[in-house]
């Protein structure tokens, strides 16, 4: 019963997509907060209670308000600006949780560092080219991108030093996790809004929570 939040998940996200291209705001919103509510009890569920599995759990969780908050700022378009900006800076957080939670891990975190530091001004230069967003949104999007750009060398250095069950399906979520945020950023900021590349975007997106939600099944 457990494994059925999956497509659940999926489906609801699915269904939030038809109707957020529909413009109908509001039930999008429900169905967006139902859908990240699977990746969230999916990950309650698989816990088993370590200090690592809480972290990714309450990383989860972060991320399941930030889901509702980032659809918020339709409801609300007055504020939105405001909704947007309160909704990254939670799943910021939920980063830095995935980030600690793996951070014991057997990669030499200096050079995921180096590596995340160099990444990140090469990815943000790219992006940067092709958005036009004000400097107090570019400023804070090097933040967030340098974060998740760590999380993931982290994740992926984890794996090539010590492979694992645990450190593959995580990596994979957290790849997922990042592609996800770039094209968020190139379909917000950039020249034209495609609904193409939401529905990649959303996909990528919940792919990248539930795999992250299905590494604690290999945790120990």
């Amino acid at each position: 019963m457990t494994y059925l939040l999956v497509p659940l998940c999926l489906c609801l996200a699915a269904v939030f997509l038809l109707q957020e291209s529909k413009k109908r705001y509001v039930p999008a919103v429900v169905l967006k907060g139902l859908a990240s509510a699977c990746f969230v009890i999916l990950g309650f569920l698989l816990s088993g209670g370590s200090p690592t599995a809480k972290l990714i759990t309450a990383g989860l969780l972060l991320g399941c308000i930030a889901d509702v908050l980032l659809n918020l700022r339709m409801v609300f378009p007055k504020k939105g600006q405001l909704i947007f900006l309160v909704g990254i800076i939670v799943f910021l957080s939920g980063h830095i949780l995935y980030l600690i939670a793996i951070l014991k891990g057997a990669a030499p975190l200096w050079i995921c560092v180096i590596i995340g530091v160099i990444l990140t001004a090469l990815l943000m230069k790219w992006i940067f080219a092709r958005i036009t967003a004000k400097k107090a949104f570019k400023i804070f999007g090097i933040v967030y991108i340098g974060a998740i750009m760590l999380l993931n060398c982290v994740a992926i250095g984890n794996l090539i030093v010590s492979p694992s069950a645990f450190t593959a399906v995580f990596a994979a979520g957290a790849v997922l996790f990042l592609l996800s945020d770039i094209v968020l950023i190139l379909n917000t900021f950039g020249k034209e809004t495609r609904q193409s590349l939401r529905v990649m975007n959303i996909s990528l997106y919940y792919l990248g929570q539930l795999l992250i939600a299905l590494s604690l099944l290999y945790l120990r």
